[in-house]
């Protein structure tokens, strides 16, 4: 049966970029690799065929004797070519889609796969109050984690022993089963993939090469952090394993609501009570910052939800320069129960305010009634 057009059976243009070789090649190695289709003669047909065409049209010169004469042109190398440039191509595409190392055999010898493996990284979270978090502080952590055993030094074989190259995959960690013309590469059932095998086990990691520990630490934890803040502690998550380096430790701030202050990035937002005395004539009260005390003016005929701004007395600036600030919100309260005097003083209130008011204001009416 003659061969079909390269372009056509990758479904291109003949004017088609290298991009969309790559993408036309990767829809099809998904639709007819024999992993998705085991024993499927007509799928991997099609899967060569993908296969011989990308590798002749990703190769520039290649494409261009296929472009010029047709099949003739690339006859000698027919098939994929094992040391053309589009044939790696493959194969990094091949493992992109299945996560093989190495896909096609072709006369190329495994690699023995690493057993080194980077630790788990670790999260722990730290709740602070507001005043911590404003002010920065030293966190006093315990940690469990899997730690690398003392007693065998992370290799899981016990005293006097090593593990021993798995016989199985010869310690490559892989095997290999051929399909057609390539091959395809599988964790070794025998040693899971680390192409050692441990007989002696070790008595206190049971061959894991690792137990866990608790780790006290300290965390040095910075002014102006907020709830999300994320701190990373480099090397302080679990041991690796095979050698592999050890995972990081992030602790993940949560301030916790405050019976006062409301925080909205560096600044601050209270509400104040005042009283209706001090909205009309006006008074100088104290307010409590998170650090300290402040003198606030209330002006004349404060109304109820006026907004008042300390500057500065806000949360410092997380990494920067210079302090949030603090803004105070009055509230007049009206009172639920009075003495008698208060009484008193209020119906003469109500008095002079249904009177005529025309020829004096009634803050100053206010002014003397309240002496």
């Amino acid at each position: 049966m003659d061969k079909r057009d390269y372009y056509e059976v990758l479904g291109v243009s003949r004017t088609a970029k290298d991009q969309e070789l790559k993408s036309a090649y990767r829809r099809l190695a998904m639709r007819y690799h024999p992993d998705k289709n085991p024993n499927d003669a007509p799928a991997e047909e099609k899967f060569k065929e993908a296969a011989e065409a990308y590798s002749v049209l990703a190769d520039p010169e290649q494409r261009r004797r296929y472009d010029r004469f047709g099949h003739a042109g690339v006859s000698s190398g027919a098939g994929p070519s094992w040391g053309a440039p589009g044939f790696g191509g493959i194969e990094d595409i091949l493992g992109d889609l299945f996560g093989f190392g190495d896909v096609f055999g072709g006369g190329r010898g495994g690699t023995r796969r690493s057993s080194a493996q980077r630790g788990a990284d670790l999260r722990y979270d730290l709740e602070i109050t507001l005043e911590e978090a404003a002010d920065g502080m030293t966190a006093q952590l315990r940690i469990p984690r899997l730690e690398s055993c003392a007693t065998c030094k992370g290799s899981g074989a016990a005293a006097g022993t090593e593990p021993e190259t798995c016989n199985t995959c010869g310690g490559a960690g892989q095997m290999r089963y051929q399909q057609g013309f390539f091959s395809v590469a599988r964790t070794c059932h025998a040693c899971r993939g680390v192409g050692r095998i441990i007989n002696n086990p070790c008595a206190d990691c049971k061959g894991s090469g690792r137990v866990e520990r608790e780790k006290q630490m300290e965390v040095k934890i910075p002014a102006g952090v907020e709830t999300g803040s994320r701190l990373r502690v480099q090397g302080e998550g679990e041991s690796g394993t095979g050698g592999g380096p050890a995972g990081d430790l992030y602790v993940v701030i949560h301030v916790a609501e405050h019976e006062r202050f409301e925080r909205q990035g560096s600044n601050l937002y209270v509400t104040v009570p005042i009283t209706f005395a001090q909205a009309a004539l006006g008074a100088d009260i104290t307010v409590n910052t998170l650090d300290d005390e402040e003198k606030l003016k209330i002006p004349v005929g404060t109304q109820t939800g006026t907004v008042f701004r300390l500057k500065g007395k806000g949360v410092p600036v997380l990494g920067g320069r210079g302090r949030g600030d603090l803004f105070v919100s009055a509230t007049v309260i009206t009172p639920t129960s009075l003495t008698r005097e208060q009484r008193k003083l209020l119906e003469q209130l109500a008095t002079v305010e249904s009177q005529d008011l025309e020829d004096r204001g009634l803050v100053d009416k206010v002014r003397d009634i309240f002496g």
